[in-house]
């Protein structure tokens, strides 16, 4: 996954699982913020992400959360399982995990087999 839309997926999981207010994640791989807005809701995602100038958005529940990337124009599957996310990215056709502690979002891409960090 690329780290731009990997950002954004942390993002969305992270505020899912924490119940955090956010308008912006922090990447610890580039020590940088990206500004994010949106609804991020068990059953409606829609994210302007302002770095891609694009929208993520989706529906479902939070055990099978259908995403579309409109940066990218693929699909992302995302699954929330207390406080673990997995989920599959379509464009990469790679799987990805993490974990969300408070803030803090642990973000493990299989395309790269990588661990990733943020923090919202």
């Amino acid at each position: 996954m690329n780290f731009q839309k990997r950002r954004a997926v942390a993002y969305i999981a992270g505020k899912l699982i924490s119940g955090k207010d956010s308008g912006a994640v922090y990447d610890y791989s580039t020590s940088s913020y990206t500004n994010l807005s949106g609804e991020v809701s068990p059953n409606r995602i829609n994210v302007y992400d302002y770095d891609r100038s694009c929208f993520l958005s989706g529906t479902g529940a939070l055990d099978r959360l259908s995403l579309y990337d409109y940066g990218t124009s693929q699909s992302i599957q995302l699954k929330i399982r207390g406080n673990k996310f997995e989920g599959y990215d379509y464009e990469t056709s790679t799987s990805f995990s993490g974990t969300v502690k408070d803030s803090s979002i642990s973000f493990y891409d299989y395309q790269d087999s990588t661990y990733y960090n943020y923090a919202i």
